[in-house]
């Protein structure tokens, strides 16, 4: 009974396309206060009185602040920095003050109205450049959340054995997630003191942790419940923790249901964002093209706050050399604060970042050797063998070049070169042609040692009715992990698919299985479910000779194997190959127990009056390993390609005085299905021997090379270089105009 490799039908599309769906605004909550947050208007300073109008009628609100959190007053994340509310100090714009719940939704929002807040203002910390000044120290003695250093060989000998030094700087912006269903819990009491958060988000262990201590409570008095999500990338990994404390504060206080729904304006204003950076590289290289040396500098905004930002860098650190082998690599990274709203993961996390410069050094590099780009990609590109900037040797699974000629040869990447040379010399054209090229890894799982903290669980359950149920707590944020799941499960088992059930994720019902991050949910955890299935079918093949494979066979296996108990349960934990090592302080050894590799071909024209970039086709081929289900795979792709053009050539988020001036989707451009080219999706599989039949990860890659490639397409058709994004039709302008005074 063959599952995997199958693209079966979506476990949960019949509910999604009916509408029976339930995400959390949808659940009616009878007596339920809906909460509205007070936010901060200015970007830094302190708070030195709020005044509530006496004329509004209070005696209908209730109102929860700082005061009123009876554990402590902060966000636990990676660290404790980020107050739950501030009655104090301001360190961003749109930081949440208080909460004010009203049966009335409209009459909550309304209330805010009749608050004044003043203040006492300071010159803020707009910019990194600011931040590296140190114009005002925000963050203990200079401004950094994180630093991370990576060596390798010797640097100053492999410059000087260089016949190229060839340098650039590249900086990419803010991104918004845009995920279709805003922030929204729902929160209540129990009568024994249990607090219940309920709602759209991607991490529900991570939420318990912030409660437990926000709240003072042991761990088994919070219960963390996930609805159906409507998408997140990345935004609910970390500010769930935040909305979820405000929506229970105000139900401990006012001991009703509370209901706290963002709007999109208030979303994108206030939650988490994609880092900008600086990135510099300064390389050197032999005549014939091979790298000798690369020197990296790392610079992200991390915010007001650290949420993530340590790991992310640390991400972007790792991936800053891109799929290239090189003998001394120096890379030097680091996070700072400024006075906007704090940034956090997407996906990508911090990859996509690093890898825009990497692969557009790699197309100056090629221009200044006059080599083509293809070509010096597969001079350098990683191989087995291959050892890496943090002293890994690439032992298996190393689909880089594969991908590399692959979409190179479906994409008619060099066919077209020559073809849209001689197209843009003509000057009747109405448009320019170009295509480029880019390649990525992705290091799949937890960095280092992060999978052996973790300490991921995950569980196969029988019930004594003959349902087999699988526990884990990562969540379905629409990239299909329940079918993902479901297929795994049953091929182990020997089941059709209609007859396992994939448990809520709900921390009183499941063990943790981490969080839904880091490429990590098939590999890792789908690997954990493989395990704990293969142990129930060999208690059921014990118990009744062979594995029932019928619902009817199953159920009487059931009764018998339960005995007098209604659930049995096989769970298993993360175990560390005992080969793989990691040095955190030194940041040497196995970075990832593998990584996944993409390359994408992008075909574009520009307008020759508006300036405008239509991308025609995409080519990509991604090595995952093996595809679970095909169909989905290709998705996630899909999406993520798109995604990542319009981080590209659409996506500007407009900040002034730290705020975020352009937080709604009739101004802050994503792509529709209308900017959405043809693509060709093609899977490599280059199987890994400790994922679920070969699985690596997969849901991030797409995100990780589409720009580059982008940029790399817009010179081959203009001849003007960017090292900037978003490339917006007035920036292809500006460059002609510029070009045409100069002559």
């Amino acid at each position: 009974m063959l599952q995997i490799g199958a693209s079966l039908k979506r476990a949960d599309a019949p509910q999604k396309l009916s509408g029976t769906a339930k995400y959390i605004d949808d659940y009616r909550l009878p007596g339920c206060l809906h909460g509205a947050t007070l936010r901060t208007a200015i970007a830094y300073g302190r708070i030195t009185k709020i005044n509530f109008a006496p004329t509004f009628p209070w005696d209908e609100c209730v109102v929860a602040r700082a005061a009123d959190i009876p554990g402590t007053n902060n966000v636990l994340f990676i660290e404790a920095d980020q107050p739950l509310l501030t009655e104090d100090l301001v360190m961003h714009p749109m930081q949440a003050i208080l909460i004010v719940g009203h049966p009335d939704r409209a009459r909550a929002y309304e209330a805010l109205k009749h608050i004044k807040v003043e203040y006492e203002e300071r010159e803020p910390v707009l910019s990194i450049a600011d931040s590296l000044a140190k114009k005002q120290l925000l963050r203990g003695e200079d401004n950094v959340f994180k630093r991370h250093l990576i060596e390798k060989g010797d640097l100053a000998q492999g410059f000087a054995q260089a016949d190229r030094i060839v340098e650039g700087e590249y900086r990419v912006p803010h991104q918004e997630q845009a995920y279709i269903e805003n922030h929204g819990i729902a929160s209540w009491v129990e009568p024994d003191g249990t607090i219940v958060v309920h709602g759209s988000l991607q991490c529900p262990y991570y939420v318990h942790k912030a409660l437990v201590k926000t709240f003072a409570l042991p761990p088994e008095r919070v219960r963390v419940i996930n609805a159906v999500t409507g998408g997140a990338f990345g935004g609910k990994e970390d500010y769930p923790s935040v909305i979820a404390g405000h929506a229970a504060l105000l139900a401990l206080k006012s001991g009703r249901p509370v209901k706290l729904i963002y709007d999109r304006q208030e979303d994108m204003s206030a939650t988490t964002k994609r880092h900008p950076a600086v990135v510099r590289h300064k390389t050197g290289v032999s005549k014939d093209g091979r790298l000798l040396a690369q020197d990296i500098e790392v610079v992200m905004d991390g915010g007001a706050f650290a949420t993530c930002s340590g790991v992310v860098l640390s991400r972007g650190t790792l991936h800053a050399t891109g799929a290239y082998e090189c003998p001394n690599v120096r890379v030097r990274a680091s996070v700072v604060a400024t006075n906007t709203p704090p940034n956090g993961a997407f996906r990508g996390f911090g990859v996509p970042q690093t890898i825009f410069a990497a692969e557009l050094q790699m197309e100056k590099i090629a221009a200044a050797l006059s080599l083509d780009s293809l070509e010096l990609r597969r001079r350098n590109a990683w191989r087995v063998g291959a050892v890496t900037a943090t002293g890994q040797k690439l032992q298996e699974s190393v689909g880089a070049l594969k991908c590399l000629e692959l979409c190179a040869r479906r994409g008619h990447y060099l066919r077209k070169r020559q073809l849209y040379a001689r197209w843009n010399s003509r000057k009747g054209n109405p448009t320019w042609r170009g295509i480029g090229i880019a390649l990525c890894p992705h290091g799949a799982g937890f960095t280092g040692s992060g999978e052996v903290t973790l300490a991921s669980r995950a569980a196969v359950a029988l019930t004594k009715s003959g349902a087999v149920r699988i526990l884990a707590a990562s969540t379905d944020l629409g990239q299909g992990a329940i079918t993902i799941f479901t297929q795994i499960a049953a091929q182990a088992l020997g089941l059709p698919p209609g007859l396992i059930e994939v448990e809520v994720p709900d921390t009183a019902l499941v063990p943790n299985s981490g969080p839904t991050v880091a490429s990590r949910t098939t590999m890792v955890i789908g690997g954990l479910i493989e395990r704990a299935a293969g142990q129930l079918k060999d208690a059921l093949a014990q118990a009744g000779g062979r594995a029932p494979r019928t619902r009817a066979a199953l159920k009487k296996a059931a009764a018998a194997l339960c005995g007098g108990r209604q659930e049995l349960r096989f769970e298993v934990a993360y175990e560390k190959p005992a080969d793989i090592t990691w040095d955190d302080s030194l940041y040497r050894g196995e970075a990832y127990g593998v990584f996944s590799y993409a390359a994408v071909a992008v075909d574009l024209e520009v307008d020759r009056l508006t300036y405008e970039v239509r991308v025609r086709r995409v080519t990509t081929a991604q090595d995952i390993g093996k595809a679970i289900n095909p169909a989905l795979a290709k998705g996630q792709i899909m999406g993520g390609t798109l995604q990542a053009l319009g981080y590209a050539l659409f996506e500007r988020a407009e900040f002034q005085g730290g705020w975020m001036r352009n937080s709604q989707f009739t101004n802050y451009i994503i792509p529709s299905f209308a900017d959405a080219p043809p693509m060709e999706v093609l899977l490599v599989e280059e199987p890994y021997s400790r994922g679920p039949h070969g699985a690596k990860g997969l849901g991030e890659m797409p995100m990780d090379v589409p720009a580059p490639a982008v940029v790399a397409a817009i010179h081959d058709a203009t001849g003007f270089w960017f090292s900037e994004i978003p490339v917006l039709p007035e920036n292809i302008c500006g460059k002609f105009r510029n070009a045409e005074k100069t002559k």
